[in-house]
């Protein structure tokens, strides 16, 4: 990725969500050397402490696979590559709606449907571009991107669990994602046993993480990230918080379009 410096501030308004009972901050922005407005997810970093126990799912359990090769040695809520809300995003006007980019090229890719329950496919509520980064300041610059959208909203129901998409892929043990991160409000999932990009990366934002595989992950986090909670298709992660949750998928890390019918909603 081609990082640019910038000079100018943000300025930031921030707005309190209520999810589960327990208060969200949410930031948006209007970036003073635009003027733009609309909803944006700037950089931020969550306390640390779990939402609440509501978003416990009865029945679930959560296993680990170790990793191969070298684990990363970084601090996951300030990573701009494992936590997709300390990137941040803008909305967009991207047309809600699928589209399509030209035939099936993988047909073992991560399927976004699986996420329901029904397996449904979902409204299409906002778009974004996720921000590219400066390295320099440490700072957003802005959201080119050769994609219309690189981050989607899909339609929930607050409370309604929500899964790990499905692939065709299996890193082990009949397992499909390793957990490169999880906090309380976003996770980001990886097709591989590798702790790094190589591959399909799943960000998931809006929802709260299943109080138990969160634990899980800060306790193998902690303990060196040799192992990591690993997930099977379709298994339950966390409860929507509202009325949206956001979805990014990323390929040897290059962020791509969630609308594309062929790649993550094939047969839709």
């Amino acid at each position: 990725m081609n990082h640019l410096s910038i000079k100018k501030t943000a300025g930031l308004v921030v707005v309190l969500l209520i999810g589960l009972g327990q208060a969200l901050v949410v930031v948006s922005t209007a970036l003073a050397e635009s003027g733009s407005s609309g909803r944006q997810y700037v950089p931020m970093v969550s306390g640390g402490q779990a939402l609440s126990n509501s978003c416990q799912i009865p029945n679930t359990r959560y296993e680990t696979l170790s990793i191969s090769g070298p684990s990363l040695n970084v601090n996951p809520e300030k990573n701009i590559d494992l936590n997709l809300a300390y990137r941040g995003y803008k909305q967009t006007t991207a047309p809600l709606n699928l589209v399509s980019y030209g035939p099936v090229d993988d047909r073992l890719a991560p399927q976004f449907p699986a996420m329901f329950a029904d397996n449904r496919l979902p409204g299409f509520v906002n778009t974004y571009q996720r921000y590219r980064w400066d390295d320099d300041c440490n700072c957003p610059v802005d959201t080119y991107s050769p994609w219309p959208a690189t981050v989607l909203g899909l339609r929930t129901q607050a409370n309604e669990v929500i899964h790990t998409p499905d692939s065709g892929y299996d890193i082990g043990g009949g397992r499909e994602f390793m957990v490169l991160y999880a906090g309380d409000t976003g996770i980001t999932l990886h097709i591989g046993r590798e702790d790094d990009l190589n591959g399909y990366v799943v960000h998931i934002e809006g929802l709260c993480v299943e109080p138990d595989l969160l634990a899980l992950y800060r306790r193998t986090h902690a303990a060196g990230r040799d192992e990591l909670p690993s997930l099977r298709a379709r298994q339950p992660i966390g409860r929507a918080l509202g009325d949206e949750i956001r979805v990014a998928v990323r390929d040897n890390g290059h962020f791509l379009d969630p609308r594309s019918r062929n790649d993550w909603w094939q047969g839709r």
